[in-house]
């Protein structure tokens, strides 16, 4: 991966669906595909839950229920974040010029490459 990476501001604009300029396509890739791609793809979602919490927070009545309406809000859409990720980071990709299908193959590879490295300590372990 390139070093170069979304500053905050483009950052929280990537998360809130915008697209990146051409110099970060790369690291969008990256993004999407790297060994902790589902965590990243949750750190977007709790970002794009956090002002409708903050809302929740600031209105009147108890804390109690203010909180526990909180909780399940994040539950709820956490859980349609994580059915739609797949779908959701492969659009990225293609917003930001790559081919669709890209970031499975991609992740594919990732995980066929991490499982061949593993075997091979293991079975280098396994001789000496």
């Amino acid at each position: 991966m390139g070093t170069r990476r979304p500053n905050a501001l483009q950052w929280v604009w990537y998360t809130f669906g915008g697209k990146l300029p051409a110099h970060l396509s790369e690291w969008v890739l990256h993004d999407v595909t790297c060994r902790t791609w589902v965590l990243r793809h949750f750190l977007r979602a709790l970002t794009q839950l956090a002002p409708f919490c903050v809302v929740v927070l600031l209105l009147p009545g108890p804390l109690h229920i203010r909180l526990s309406s909180i909780v399940l809000g994040l539950l709820v859409g956490l859980f349609y974040s994580a059915s739609a990720m797949v779908e959701t980071n492969e659009h990225r990709l293609i917003k930001h010029g790559y081919p669709p299908g890209i970031g499975r193959e991609t992740r594919a590879i990732y995980r066929d490459l991490r499982r061949t490295a593993r075997d091979e300590a293991r079975r280098r372990r396994g001789w000496e």
